[in-house]
């Protein structure tokens, strides 16, 4: 744990966040924090829609994880309550809600993926079905009266809706109001988010002063972009490295970013320090390191975050084998067919490579299922007897064994 003043744990924190509101209000917590040993209550909230998390996730998780090293208390707020309303923000349609089986279902995966990240010791898992659950329609009305429609509709997205004549649904404009109620369920001091949170937080300390309360600090950390370098790390973009990934799927997904984008990750993703950052930047610039063996550092890094050294060497070296060397994979899965003509999207469904054969189809029809010389295969392809390995997209491989 970080022993720091005050001003030092400020410019600690500050790393990789967008918006400090405001940055004396947090000093001042600090500075009271270290007077009277009283932790610091940060919350951040995340609604259990998409229990598999990737590195985009981590980006808000680790600056969670800065404040339990400076000794303050994490509140890890599932909104099982919220999701029956699904967040509106950054859409322009209206979010299907989740059932209660869909939300409970959800999660329950999460503890296992962000305690390789938190501390569990500093870390309170709480849902806020536990407080809105238990509130009247008087206590409801009184929350909704302590904010307007036209304060609502400034928002970039509701504005826009509003606008285009699309409907916008009252239980959209509830949900930030619930989401500002969580902190004053939870007297929270620091509300972390990303920068599509920002209209939900300042939501917060408003509500949190109609309550009488000190209101909460913000802190939103940016959206990290995927593999492409354009678009926000999504999975149903494919954009991402999931965190419970094997360590050479992440390995190698890892080194395909681009330089550019690699010193993103660096400052993100890792804690090494900003000036050893910079020195490697300029050793780049200046020849003197290889961009290659600095994303391999990269990579390293973070697969040990969440498997281990051993398994980060090994995926180190299993890339190097692989792509740099053109060898075969050492534990490529293997599927059995009978001879004859096979669909390839039911193969690469039944080999457990795609979640279904739409997927499949898609793969084959970007030419992303090739043979190791490299010719991209047809939906429908005779095998020859014996053994052919497929590379399926630029990181896996499928053996395929005739007979």
């Amino acid at each position: 744990m970080k022993n720091l003043e005050p001003e030092e744990a400020l410019e600690y924190l500050k790393r990789g966040t967008v918006d400090i509101i405001e940055e004396e209000e947090l000093l001042a917590k600090l500075r009271r924090s270290a007077e009277t040993g009283r932790p610091l209550r940060v919350k951040a909230g995340f609604d259990p829609t998409a229990p598999d998390l990737h590195l985009g996730h981590t980006v808000l998780l680790r600056k969670m994880r800065h404040f339990q090293d400076l000794g303050h208390m994490v509140y890890f707020l599932i909104g099982d309550f919220t999701a029956m309303i699904g967040d509106p923000s950054g859409r322009s349609e209206t979010r299907p809600p989740l059932t209660r089986e869909e939300i409970q279902e959800n999660a329950r995966t999460y503890a296992d993926q962000v305690f390789k990240i938190l501390d569990p010791e500093r870390t309170q898992v709480v849902f806020n079905s536990q407080w809105m659950s238990r509130m009247t329609a008087e206590d409801f009305i009184r929350l909704c009266a302590k904010y307007t429609v036209a304060r609502m509709l400034e928002r970039d997205d509701f504005k826009k809706r509003f606008e285009t004549g699309r409907a916008i649904y009252i239980h959209e404009i509830i949900y930030p109001l619930i989401q500002a109620y969580d902190s004053v369920a939870l007297e929270t001091d620091v509300e972390l988010g990303g920068t599509d949170q920002l209209f939900n937080l300042l939501v917060g300390r408003e509500i949190q002063r109609e309550y009488g309360q000190e209101p909460q600090v913000i802190l939103t950390v940016p959206i990290l972009e995927g593999l492409d370098g354009v678009q926000k790390m999504s999975k149903s973009l494919g954009n991402y490295v999931g965190i419970t990934e094997p360590p050479q799927e992440m390995f190698g997904k890892l080194m395909s970013i681009s330089d550019d984008l690699m010193w993103r990750y660096y400052e993100l993703l890792t804690d090494l320090p900003l000036p050893e950052i910079e020195a490697l930047k300029q050793a780049v610039a200046a020849g003197r390191e290889h961009p290659k063996e600095v994303k391999k550092r990269l990579a390293m890094m973070i697969v040990t975050q969440f498997h281990s050294e051993a398994a980060a060497r090994e995926a180190a070296e299993e890339f190097e084998r692989v792509f740099t060397r053109k060898e075969i994979p050492k534990e490529a899965p293997e599927i059995r067919v009978a001879p004859g003509r096979i669909w390839l999207p039911g193969l690469l469904k039944e080999a457990g490579l795609v979640k279904s054969t739409s997927e499949g189809k898609r793969l084959v029809a970007q030419g992303a299922i090739k043979t190791l010389e490299g010719v991209a295969l047809p939906e429908e392809y005779a095998f020859s007897p014996g053994e052919t390995y497929l590379r399926v997209g630029k990181k896996r491989f499928l053996k395929v064994v005739v007979g």
